[in-house]
């Protein structure tokens, strides 16, 4: 005895729910996340955080002793870039730290999330 499905299962039903659109504030974010998708990045970042105040380049160098000098300098560049850390130069040394604003907007972003 073979029965039917019920009609409701046979028409055509989507396979995923319906597309939601990412209300335009979370926008803003995506360079702090693309930033902070890579674990050299987080690592500065954390070292950063852990200090109060400033750090010559020296330093960070020497906490990221696996990689070479400019590839340091291309992380540091990308977290400025993004707005997480703050560079000054004196003389031939530049300290970083990290930029409070930026925590800021992090904060922003997990309340968008529900946190």
């Amino acid at each position: 005895m073979t029965s039917t499905p019920p009609e409701s299962q046979t028409q055509a039903q989507p396979c995923c729910p319906r597309r939601v659109a990412i209300p335009r504030e979370t926008k803003r974010y995506a360079d702090i996340l693309k930033a902070l998708a890579d674990e050299t990045r987080l690592s500065i970042i954390g070292l950063l955080a852990a200090v109060p105040g400033e750090l010559c380049v020296c330093d960070i160098e020497a906490h990221v002793k696996h990689l070479s000098q400019p590839t340091i300098s291309h992380h540091l560049k990308q977290l400025r870039e993004a707005g997480l850390v703050t560079a000054e130069r004196r003389g031939t040394w530049v300290y970083y730290s990290l930029d409070m604003s930026a925590v800021g907007r992090l904060r922003e972003f997990v309340t968008l999330l529900g946190g």
